[in-house]
């Protein structure tokens, strides 16, 4: 190899040398100082997420968001400055973007309905609520689900997508909740009697309200019986014992008062077939 093409690689890696080492620098500079400002708002960005009153699950992961997107800034900035052709690589995270959110569109889902449960709060941990035929007390609300306890101590896992798109009954919200107790009385008995019976009745169970006062009242007329309604009210956690203690004394109080009620006394046995 003569001296003169020598003297040219020299040339250029002097040239890349002087080029690089001062980008270099700032690049390192810039990680260093960027990184440090990074860290900086994603701490001002939790206080400030916990002064606006998010819940203690949606704070930390969104405080992680904005650390992961201002990062991912300052090494699109670091790479720009090392003169790194980006076009490429931006049409390449496009088109990942676009098949990852058709591949998770259903949890995409669900975590933008636990975004706005735990930003709205319809409902909040401890609370009794109703989606559908889904009945329990909330146990967890996560960015993807809710887990729900029903009263036979089953935990139900409800995607927050269901929730955002049904309505939702907090029973919680009120302090209270009204039961929904059906009762039957033939038609040649009194109604203001069987009234006084129920009230008389729902008084001997201890949780129910005194306020408001239980409802009771004429709801239809079948062929055998009137249907009656009785709607007591009480407190959320006193929900099923409630139901079944007035139900026992409502059936103690029919008896004691010889209240009829139409039913089937015996069964038809049919002949079975070879």
């Amino acid at each position: 190899m003569d001296l003169e093409k020598i003297n040219e690689y020299a040339q250029i890696a002097t040239d890349k040398v002087i080029f690089y080492v001062p980008r270099i620098f700032l690049a390192g500079l810039i990680l260093w100082i960027g990184f440090k400002i990074v860290k900086k708002i994603v701490e001002l960005v939790g206080k400030a997420l916990e002064k606006t009153g998010f819940s203690e699950t949606l704070r930390p992961f969104l405080s992680s968001i904005v650390g992961v997107l201002l990062k991912g800034t300052v090494l699109f900035v670091i790479a720009t400055v090392l003169g790194a052709d980006l076009t490429g690589l931006f049409a390449i995270l496009a088109a990942a973007a676009f098949a990852v959110g058709m591949a998770l569109q259903g949890s995409l889902g669900n975590f933008a309905s636990g975004i706005l449960i735990l930003t709205l709060k319809p409902f909040k941990v401890a609370d009794w609520i109703q989606v559908e035929d889904k009945f329990g007390r909330v146990v967890e609300i996560g960015i993807f689900s809710t887990d729900v306890l029903t009263p036979g101590n089953k935990i139900l896992i409800i995607p927050n997508s269901m929730i955002t798109e049904s309505v939702v009954t907090n029973y919680s919200e009120k302090g209270m909740i009204r039961l929904e107790l059906e009762v039957t009385m033939p038609y040649e008995e009194s109604f203001p009697r069987v009234r006084q019976v129920l009230e008389d009745a729902l008084k001997e169970v201890s949780k129910i309200l005194p306020d408001p006062m239980p409802e009771i009242g004429i709801v239809d007329f079948d062929s055998h019986n009137v249907q009656l309604i009785v709607r007591p009210y009480v407190l959320p956690d006193d929900f099923w014992e409630v139901t079944f203690s007035a139900n026992k004394a409502i059936k103690k109080a029919f008896s004691a008062h010889d209240i009829k009620v139409a039913y089937s006394e015996g069964v038809e046995i049919g002949k079975i077939g070879e």
